[in-house]
């Protein structure tokens, strides 16, 4: 049973993961959009949260990065794992 499972979570744990990160940059985005369309003094700033998205877009890579290497050395730890029963 707990052969099913592992890369049943193993999967669900990356689409979390991704998917924060994606909400994350939406919502971020959504309020740079919002406060550009307001105009007048919310127009000026509405750099701060594009140069946050920036930051953001670049720290979901490195996340991203870790995540795949976590995922296949975890698929390669649970496939060695049925392949060697002990």
């Amino acid at each position: 049973v707990s052969y099913i499972f592992k890369p049943i979570s193993l999967s669900v744990r990356l689409f979390a993961n991704m998917m924060a990160g994606h909400t994350l940059t939406h919502v971020i985005a959504g309020f740079s959009w919002s406060m550009l369309s307001i105009g007048g003094f919310f127009f000026l700033f509405h750099i701060l949260p594009l140069l946050i998205l920036v930051i953001l877009m670049g720290l979901e890579c490195g996340v991203a990065f870790i995540q795949a290497y976590v995922f296949s050395v975890l698929s390669c730890i649970y496939l060695n794992d049925v392949l060697n029963m002990h």
